[in-house]
């Protein structure tokens, strides 16, 4: 059953495909359901209107003409943190961590139903954008410190601009630093119950992650993998 169109009226989506056909299938079934929709044919005017658009949600296909995919989506995330789906006709993992990397939230392998990629984009607006529960009092670990309410991570004073999925996770895993969440934890409290999907993408946000903390993935001080379960927050130390 469809959400009533309150629900979705404020929620701009841009699909940015090259493809008429599958923008003919995508675009009348995503305004049936009531979100606002925009459409861009290349990579251009996909960061172009992203920028004027200020979509809530990005339907991004990796091989665009004039830019691809990797690059719409590192120069949207310079002034945008919308969900980002990014579309592969490859079933090539190369493909689906090089979009992941450059802060797509999501990937989806063509062919596939158009409802079953409107179901992710209503399983992302359900995600909570803060994981973590009552306590939102900032944490400090070593250099690191973590501003729930304003959403802001800084490094000995320096703020480090993250993805909000990159954020979520370091706010789950900093709620509790003593206990150790298993990727399908983590997948359910910044992702949502409502996800579905492989959870190898929980891996490659944490290794997003820790680049930009500065963690030694050989060594890490934040974010610490537990051998056989997940991840858990380090001291800093």
């Amino acid at each position: 059953m469809s959400q009533p169109a309150s629900d979705t009226a404020s929620v701009r989506v841009l699909v940015v495909e090259d493809s008429p056909e599958f923008r003919s299938l995508l675009v009348p079934l995503l305004k049936q359901e009531g979100f606002r929709v925009e459409e861009a044919t290349d990579g251009e005017s996909g960061v172009e209107i992203a920028r004027s658009l200020e979509p809530t949600v990005v339907v991004l296909d990796l091989n665009l003409p004039k830019m691809d995919g990797v690059e719409v989506c590192r120069q949207i995330r310079t002034f945008s943190d919308a969900y980002v789906i990014m579309l592969t006709a490859k079933a090539d993992e190369v493909d689906k961590l090089i979009g992941l990397s450059v802060g797509a939230d999501d990937y989806m392998t063509k062919p596939f139903s158009p409802r079953e990629l409107v179901a992710r984009i209503r399983a992302m607006l359900r995600r909570p954008r803060v994981g973590t529960g009552d306590d939102n009092s900032a944490r400090e670990f070593g250099e690191l410190r973590i501003d729930p309410l304003s959403r802001e991570v800084l490094r000995s004073g320096g703020k480090i601009d993250l993805t909000r999925i990159e954020f979520d996770l370091l706010d789950v895993l900093s709620s509790n630093p003593r206990m150790a969440f298993t990727r399908a934890k983590l997948l359910e409290r910044v992702w949502g119950p409502d996800w579905f999907g492989d959870d190898h993408v929980v891996d490659v946000h944490v290794s997003n992650l820790r680049k930009k903390i500065g963690d030694d993935p050989n060594a890490p001080r934040y974010v610490r993998t537990v051998r056989g379960v997940g991840y858990r927050m380090g001291d800093g130390s």
